[in-house]
């Protein structure tokens, strides 16, 4: 591979995160209103004006979105207003649980859509294709917070089987088996919808690539069915797949923030939601750059795959 493809890939990353960097600390200090603990009716008006000052509000944008930039630049996102405690080391406290929720969602999306979307595009218009079909439509037009709740009353009020929130059970903190049993719901909710457009993109791919010239040759020449599926079709159809997933990750960590706050879960989803209604600008921002590094890193790392999977992407880097 290249190293100018490498660099220029980078460079569009490094682009990205800056440009999502601007318009977020603009658009959220241009809202109205501000940080919840100035609404404190107890706060007298020279208490609130000392705190304004303290933490800066005070300054012009210009000069406060400089401060900001500079700290930013030395790795320094600043102290939360609600916990009082440094901005970084609240998100990575929160940071793996997220992981953990979004790794497992997108786990089942891959061993479940994938497989789906093969067999459903390699026999198109039979009753299978067409039960997966409508299925993965329901699923896709299937509301997040609907699907939970559903989720929670069927197992965890009406048949007790499984836990309707938290992560842990209390005691039983560090068992991966109870995590395990808490995981279960929302990695579920949080893929359902990630599972119906990977399979909908691998059908339609897999149909498309089904057609091709060089898959009927290799079918002539006897190629086993398993190669012929995998290595002929699969990985000359992987290419917009991996777009799609690409175009996942965001609904992932995004869609965790309503899957955490109806599951009780302990991630940066939830946090965020917390940081929002106290409109605490630094936690904001950091989640919203740690997010925005996540899906420009996955993105960046699906780019430097293409010309692996296809030599005609090889060719033009």
């Amino acid at each position: 591979m290249p190293l100018s493809y490498l660099l220029r890939r980078v460079l569009h990353a490094l682009i990205v995160l800056v440009m999502v960097g601007v318009i977020t600390f603009f658009v959220v200090r241009l809202a109205p209103g501000g940080p919840s603990l100035l609404a404190d009716p107890k706060l007298s008006s020279v208490e609130r004006a000392a705190i304004e000052t303290r933490l800066g509000l005070n300054d012009p944008l210009p000069v406060q979105f400089g401060k900001w930039a500079a700290q930013t630049a030395r790795g320094d996102l600043g102290s939360s207003f609600l916990y009082g405690a440094p901005t970084v080391q609240i998100i990575l406290t929160r940071l793996p649980n997220t992981l953990i929720l979004a790794g497992t969602a997108l786990i089942l999306t891959l061993l479940v859509a994938i497989p789906l979307g093969l067999a459903s595009g390699l026999r198109p218009g039979s009753a299978f294709d067409q039960m997966v079909s409508t299925l993965s439509l329901v699923f896709v037009a299937m509301p997040v917070f609907w699907l939970g709740l559903l989720l929670i009353i069927l197992f965890a009020v009406v048949w007790r089987v499984l836990p309707g929130g938290g992560m842990y059970t209390a005691g039983l903190e560090g068992n991966p088996i109870d995590l395990a049993r808490h995981l279960l719901l929302p990695s579920l909710v949080l893929a359902a919808a990630s599972i119906a457009e990977i399979l909908r993109y691998t059908r339609s791919s897999t149909r498309s690539v089904s057609t091709q010239d060089y898959v009927r040759t290799a079918r002539a020449k006897g190629v086993s069915p398993g190669a012929l599926r995998y290595r002929h079709i699969l990985r000359n159809a992987a290419i917009p797949i991996l777009t799609a997933l690409g175009l996942q990750l965001p609904r992932l960590i995004g869609g965790a923030a309503v899957t955490e706050t109806i599951f009780g879960w302990p991630g940066m989803g939830r946090l965020s939601v917390e940081a929002a209604l106290g409109r605490d600008y630094p936690l904001i921002m950091g989640i919203t750059l740690f997010v925005a590094l996540a899906v420009v890193g996955f993105n960046l790392l699906i780019d430097l795959l293409y010309p692996w999977l296809d030599p005609r992407v090889r060719a033009e880097t």
